[in-house]
């Protein structure tokens, strides 16, 4: 299904870029996460045959970070995240002048999985994941066995999202405790698609991904439970991602809610405007749909609320925030 909507949006963005299309039908312009793409292209694809032609909505994919370059150059409408902005990305919206509604979509989890053939991994610890994946492990953790004395002499080969994408910013202060610490030789890339294919491909090999892609190829990867430690809910007791475990916040760290943000002033245009409305009425079934988890419809209604009240800015201070329920972000005052 993944590679199917990523087909559909090259086909809608040509559409909607044809001459002829260009002076019949109004557009909205989107761009950043590819975790979010998914939840994001079936919305579009279902607001278009709403709109009957009147619409044409394009859906790009450069990552968070590249993605809010773009929308806080006012050159989108609409910004998909799987982080929430951070400073250095509010100020460049600040100084373009560029407002925007922060409006949480949907859970994801990120899922750790390994190959099929893996047999000595079924769950792994916030400090093992540490151990491979913090800066000091570049060039010196290279077998499984350096991680764990009961993991075989086997290479370990790391697959991650590239360093634009919000999956990046939030694993890494989840797991090694700040944004963007990271070994720098593992396999990254912004097309989970890819990430997907390393690990299916690679015996030794090891992943984080949307929980999205592990469903889409659950046949091809063996997923990892993962033990969260003393801040976690549930202590040293090892927790899959699931919808259950996401909502009651026991799969910890590694779930969080992700956004679109939508420009004030491209709000002002109707097209704009009514995708949003449309994106938190509909998105609870599309999210499920394309295999994500909904947030409670209290939310999506919070959400919609914002909109029409016009309340701008982000409810976060430049960074993530691991574990914070949704229902406690949509409370907070919004500052930009």
């Amino acid at each position: 299904m993944m590679r199917q909507l990523l087909c559909t949006s090259l086909f809608l963005t040509a559409v909607a870029l044809s001459p002829m299309r260009a002076h019949s039908a109004a557009m909205v312009k989107i761009d950043g996460s590819s975790t979010v793409f998914p939840i994001t292209e079936a919305v579009a694809e279902e607001f278009q045959a709403e709109q009957r032609g009147k619409v044409h909505v394009t859906v790009g994919i450069s990552g968070t970070g590249g993605g809010f370059k773009k929308f806080c150059r006012g050159e989108t409408d609409v910004q998909n995240a799987s982080r929430p902005i951070q400073k250095s990305e509010m100020d460049a919206c600040k100084t373009a002048g560029v407002k925007y509604y922060e409006l949480p979509v949907a859970f994801d989890a990120m899922a750790i999985v390994v190959h099929p053939q893996n047999t000595w991994l079924t769950e792994i610890t916030v400090d093992e994941l540490k151990k491979m994946w913090e800066p000091a492990a570049q060039g010196k953790v290279t077998k499984w066995n350096q991680v764990n004395p009961k993991w075989p002499d086997l290479e370990l080969k790391l697959f991650g999202a590239g360093s634009d994408s919000g999956t990046f910013d939030y694993f890494t202060e989840a797991i090694t405790g700040k944004s963007k610490a990271s070994r720098g030789d593992y396999t990254a890339s912004e097309d989970d698609n890819m990430l997907v294919q390393g690990v299916a491909g690679t015996k030794g090999g090891l992943a984080y991904l949307p929980y999205a892609y592990y469903e889409e190829n659950k046949s091809r990867l063996k997923l990892v439970a993962v033990v969260g430690g003393p801040k976690s809910p549930m202590k040293m007791k090892a927790v899959l991602p699931s919808r259950q475990n996401v909502e009651n916040g026991s799969y910890y760290p590694l779930s969080r809610p992700i956004f679109i943000y939508v420009s004030e002033s491209a709000a002002k245009r109707p097209e704009v405007m009514n995708f949003a409305s449309f994106f938190l009425k509909n998105g609870a079934k599309l999210v499920e749909a394309v295999k994500y988890i909904p947030l409670p419809a209290k939310a999506y209604e919070m959400a919609e609320e914002h909109l029409k009240k016009g309340k701008v800015g982000t409810a976060f201070r430049g960074e993530s925030e691991i574990g914070l329920k949704v229902e406690e972000l949509l409370k907070r005052e919004a500052t930009l």
